[in-house]
């Protein structure tokens, strides 16, 4: 959370890499605001007074051909820190007359050990006995360097792994740092931010709950504010955070879209409504959503479906009210920059987003989304100090388009009743046994199978549920959470005897990546 009139930020480029959100959380984790920029934006900047460090992002692409993603050359000279991380290495060697090549037979991907050769500003405090595990994703590698570099750092593999220029204060590791696979990863960051750029921490929770409510004010001014209020963190918080600035001009609309989870909808109103006193209306949507869904069987159309309908609601509900300008939305930073990615760089699209991607081009009502420049764990902050209970602030992800993309293939009213029964005795024995706050997300999923079971004496013929609890950082890798056999057999057994409809029970024990935290 910071003050974004600061008069300086870490920019970094992002070359198309899958994890660059991971670099820009790990630099706003140590006390510092930072800003991705694709390259397009970074072509049209012209001011760059503000800016005290640049990061260059890892990507797909390589600079071994005779086309490849660049950045104009001044930026070199500007007398900025840059840190080039796997790509952006490589094409700092590039720029500077060094030489890349791409390995054919002995490619680095996973845990490589690297070696200390010289001491480095960029180092200091990160190596153990001359040694570190790093995590390599990469094909080329530099085999000469640019004048003016020294080698820094080694693996096995990888020869020239981090390189310098102190003069030029330019930097590059062939690892990557952000993600947590790399020991002591944030070191890194942490030398290069204070070490190298020389910047100071900066301000964090009160001062920013401040300047939120101001601009709200500001930019909304005596204009009413519908709000997508849905239970979850970020919206809640962006109803909280609303209703102190424009009190009686804030309007909450609770969708039920008949895709949330059991009881869910009945809960948060209540809160809402008599706890904190805000302006709540419901609206049953279910009936439209189930028509727009039926047979419907491919994932991003069934996001694009929730996304527009969605909008379109709240359309339709704005024209009952005087002055309604602004839908206000929980969209975070992680959402912005997957979004910007998947069009303005080389990075693959994995699935859009229900506040992002699943948008019409053209709606009536402007967006307002006050948490746009922050992290999952910055808005649970910021809820903090709105006073959220923690029973909304401390839950798990849930996506926008709710159980849709939790029931593979077509959705119908008979498959969500009986996922969110499964779903709700998964979720209150987490609570019950004291696990859910040491999982990231957790949630049961209806696969589009049905297997033979036996019951008493009768064959059975029904759907098989999976189970998935991930622990993770970030969102962006994830491990699955270690359940005891004991805990896992006392769950399949509930569920088979609590929900008809499911006679069998898998456990996900697969990693992000290679999959996804959610099916679809």
């Amino acid at each position: 959370m910071f003050n974004q009139n600061r008069k300086e930020k870490l920019i970094i480029i992002d070359f198309g890499s899958q994890v660059t959100k991971l670099i820009a959380r790990r630099i706003r984790e140590i006390g510092v605001f930072s800003e991705v920029l694709t390259t397009n934006e970074i072509k049209k900047l012209k001011n760059f007074s503000n800016i005290g460090g640049i990061i260059l992002s890892g990507g797909p692409s390589t600079v071994t051909k005779k086309k490849y993603i660049d950045i104009p050359k001044k930026i070199f000279s500007k007398g900025i820190p840059i840190l080039g991380i796997c790509y952006g290495l490589q094409l700092i060697v590039k720029t500077f007359g060094g030489k890349v090549e791409t390995k054919k037979k002995r490619r680095e991907f996973g845990r490589a050990i690297l070696f200390k050769k010289q001491n480095s500003n960029l180092t200091k405090d990160f190596y153990e006995n001359s040694k570190q595990l790093v995590w390599m994703s990469h094909q080329d590698a530099v085999i000469k360097l640019p004048k003016g570099f020294k080698k820094i750092a080694s693996t096995n593999e990888s020869k020239l792994t981090i390189i310098e220029n102190t003069k030029k204060k330019i930097f590059g590791v062939q690892f990557h740092p952000e993600v947590t696979h790399t020991k002591a990863g944030k070191k890194i960051f942490e030398n290069f931010v204070y070490s190298v750029c020389k910047f100071k921490k900066q301000l964090k929770a009160k001062s920013e709950l401040k300047r939120l409510i101001s601009e709200i004010k500001s930019k909304v001014k005596k204009d009413k504010v519908i709000c997508a209020l849905s239970g979850g963190v970020d919206s809640s918080v962006v109803a909280l955070l609303i209703n102190k600035a424009i009190r009686k001009n804030l309007i909450c609309i609770m969708v039920d879209t008949g895709l949330m989870r059991k009881n869910e909808f009945k809960y948060t109103y209540n809160i809402f409504k008599k706890k904190y006193k805000l302006n709540v209306k419901l609206i049953n949507a279910s009936n439209i959503y189930f028509k727009q869904l039926k047979s419907v069987n491919d994932p991003e159309k069934k996001r694009k479906i929730i996304g527009k309908l969605f909008i379109r609601i709240f359309e339709k509900e704005a024209k009952k009210y005087k002055n309604i300008k602004y839908l206000a939305q929980g969209t975070l930073y992680p959402d912005i920059i997957e979004s910007k990615s998947a069009t303005g760089s080389k990075s693959s699209k994995i699935k859009s987003h229900h506040n992002v991607g699943g948008l019409p081009k053209k709606m009536k009502l402007k967006l307002i989304e006050p948490l746009k420049d922050f992290f999952k764990d910055e808005v649970r902050t910021i809820g903090k100090s709105l006073g959220l209970v923690n029973s909304i602030r401390k839950k798990h992800p849930f996506p926008g388009p709710g159980l849709a993309i939790r029931i593979i293939g077509n959705v119908t009213l008979q498959k969500v009743k009986i996922l969110q029964e499964a779903d709700y005795i998964f979720i209150n024995e987490l609570y019950k046994h004291n696990l859910y706050h040491k999982i990231w997300q957790a949630y049961a999923g209806l696969l589009p199978i049905k297997t033979v079971g036996v019951m008493g004496d009768s064959r059975t013929y029904e759907y098989t549920c999976l189970l998935r609890a991930v622990i993770s950082q970030d969102g962006m890798t994830a491990d699955y959470f270690n359940f005891s056999k004991d805990f896992l057999s006392k769950i399949s057994n509930k569920i088979v005897n609590g929900v008809p409809g499911i006679n069998r029970v898998v456990y996900d024990i697969t990693s992000k990546p290679p999959s996804t935290i959610e099916l679809e």
